[in-house]
């Protein structure tokens, strides 16, 4: 296989299953009934791997990362399923932080030709089988899966887990999920299993009220990580990291119970050793210090605020890039806008990436200092020349803003 065999491959595979749609939803499939034909035609390896659930509006992907870098310290072999991807396809699947094998992915996309019929799966759950079936080749010791949309529909949620987590719950993707908290919450809790112990991070008292409810009707023990004190930290920087430090907490606890060894000094060091351990980036990630660049992949109004929160408190002028795709409400994003900052609204380059022409309105309403641009590079060029080492520089809106800009740039800085 060449390098222009597997990346046909991968376009093939975006092309027949997009992973999302322009004019409705029709690249989410609710519903556990076509990932369940699709695990029995591939022999069920999901049934064959330990595995831990984490789902969550914010804070899975974070939350995944610190337990896989933890456990792998503990000396096991952890497989990782994340979603979306930054920069290339087989980072949505590692095992102790390496990648998938693109071989493995280029073979396992041409079985995809001899999948029934009926079942037509999608973009989501192709992913999810092959993962479950990475995994089980591999021989890991845990896989820790990322629930990729809500959670009671999502196709990852045909697993049995030692444990599950909801790292918290806000307002996203209300077209699919509820336009309420305690609608998603509902959705959210969809994960919770019979007698699996489940980790709630919310802070919230209605949202701590639904999971506990849906726990107590399954019999699954219930654990409030926003009870936990702790001063351990992590290498991810984000203040809101401090909060998923406590659900991966609480997840150890539970799983020493079921007698899984983990010692204080692997749970110290698998925090402070993330980006080593799991190749996580994206999160608060400090690209540079002259000038300071960070980059952040929160994107809904709850991670924004987050986010921007964290920014005003940086006493430096700021250089923000930000891009937002189709389905974004760029109205409430501009009543978040950081303070003593100039402003580069770009496109992110997949398909339902909104130009920024599109919402100058809101922009020009907002009485900021703006310029627009047709590609994320051409905004961080722009910045980076007119920010001096004494100012920063800021990119995020989009998971795909931030994929665009380490594409571009990572491979220039290593």
């Amino acid at each position: 296989m060449t390098n222009e065999q597997y990346q046909e491959a991968i376009d093939w595979l975006f092309v027949q299953m997009p992973n999302y749609q322009i004019d409705g939803q029709k690249a989410y499939k609710p519903g556990l009934d076509n990932i369940t034909k699709l695990c029995a035609f591939f022999g069920n390896p999901q049934d064959k791997i330990k595995c831990i659930h984490i789902g969550g509006t914010n804070g899975k992907g974070s939350s995944s990362n610190m337990l896989a870098s933890v456990l792998q310290e503990a000396g096991y072999k952890t497989g990782l399923y994340n979603s979306p991807h930054l920069i290339d396809f087989t980072e949505r699947i590692k095992v102790n932080g390496k990648n998938c094998d693109k071989e493995f992915v280029f073979d396992f996309i041409q079985k995809l030709k001899t999948i029934p019929e009926d079942i037509r799966p999608s973009f989501f759950e192709f992913t999810t089988i092959m993962a479950f079936e990475y995994f089980y080749q591999q021989q890991v010791d845990f896989a820790i899966i990322e629930v990729g949309l809500g959670g009671r529909l999502d196709s990852t949620n045909i697993i049995t887990p030692l444990i599950s987590a909801i790292t918290n719950v806000q307002l996203d993707h209300q077209n699919i999920l509820g336009d309420t908290i305690e609608e998603i919450a509902a959705e959210k809790a969809g994960i919770i299993k019979n007698q699996v112990p489940i980790i709630s991070g919310d802070e919230n008292d209605s949202v701590k009220h639904i999971i506990r409810e849906k726990a107590i009707k399954e019999n699954a023990p219930f654990t409030d990580a926003t009870l936990i004190h702790t001063t351990l930290t992590s290498d991810l920087k984000g203040n809101y990291q401090k909060k998923n430090i406590r659900v991966v907490l609480a997840a150890v606890e539970e799983l020493r119970k079921l007698n899984i060894s983990i010692s204080d000094e692997a749970l110290e060091n698998g925090l402070l050793h993330v980006h080593k351990n799991t190749g996580f980036i994206g999160r608060w990630f400090e690209f540079s210090q002259n000038p300071l660049t960070i980059c952040d992949t929160g994107h809904n109004q709850a991670g924004l605020e987050y986010v921007f929160s964290q920014l005003n408190s940086i006493d430096r002028h700021k250089h923000v890039i930000l891009g937002f795709v189709n389905d974004k409400k760029i109205d409430e994003v501009m009543n978040l806008l950081p303070e003593n900052s100039e402003f580069y609204f770009a496109k992110p380059s997949v398909n339902r990436g909104r130009h920024p022409e599109d919402y100058e309105n809101l922009l020009r309403e907002a009485k900021i200092f703006y310029k627009i641009f047709d590609s994320v590079q051409e905004a961080y060029l722009a910045a980076k020349e007119r920010c001096t080492n004494e100012e920063m520089i800021f990119i995020g809106g989009s998971n795909f803003v931030v994929g665009d800009f380490l594409e571009k740039n990572l491979e220039i800085k290593e």
